[in-house]
């Protein structure tokens, strides 16, 4: 049960409008977060499609992560299971290569506070290059880079490609992704979930 704190917490970030200013459409904070949650997912900020079902991964590239990791939709949006706390909460909008990077306010103000309400996570999947810099500070300088060397830092973390379909090619280019490393991660989170 969340302490009074954790729910204040909560629906501070759910009210939040501090980057309102800067985005195409109203504030909208897409999180799912519980203290029992045993994995994070680490992403950017919410696309198009998640701010309007205000639901993280609410899309094609959810449909893909939902596979990467074999698990069910109802397994995937159960937040005992898995907290899903973007870099930026609200859609950034949209710019010339896809979506615009998550608003520099968020993860300052609201993330320290969020990884200590997350005290049951036992592993951390960090999704992108925005995630990946903040999670995983002074490694290697690509993303490509942080995934190939993946066992650095399995079993606590694990630095993983977008799964937007914008990164068919480079799932393409490194066929060992899919190959070696998610029935690795399958395994881990079918552990996870059983206890």
């Amino acid at each position: 049960m969340p302490s009074p704190y954790d729910t204040t917490l909560m629906s501070r970030i759910r009210q939040c409008t501090l980057c309102e200013p800067h985005l195409p459409l109203p504030a909208r904070p897409v999180l799912q977060a519980s203290p029992d949650a045993k994995i994070l997912i680490a992403a950017q900020a919410p696309g198009k499609l998640a701010h309007e079902a205000n639901r993280p991964f609410d899309d094609p590239s959810g449909d893909r992560l939902r596979r990467w990791l074999g698990v069910t939709h109802e397994q995937f949006y159960n937040p005992n299971l898995f907290a899903l706390v973007p870099m930026g909460f609200c859609y950034p909008g949209r710019g010339a290569s896809g979506d615009l990077p998550p608003r520099p306010e968020c993860a300052p103000t609201w993330r320290p506070a969020l990884l200590e309400y997350l005290a049951h996570v036992e592993l951390t999947l960090v999704i992108g290059q925005y995630a990946q810099a903040y999670h995983l500070p002074n490694s290697e300088k690509t993303l490509t880079e942080r995934v190939r060397n993946w066992r650095h830092y399995w079993p606590e973390q694990l630095p993983l490609p977008h799964p937007s379909g914008r990164n068919n090619r480079w799932l393409a280019k490194h066929p060992w992704f899919e190959r070696e490393v998610i029935p690795v991660l399958q395994a881990k989170i079918q552990e996870l979930i059983a206890l």
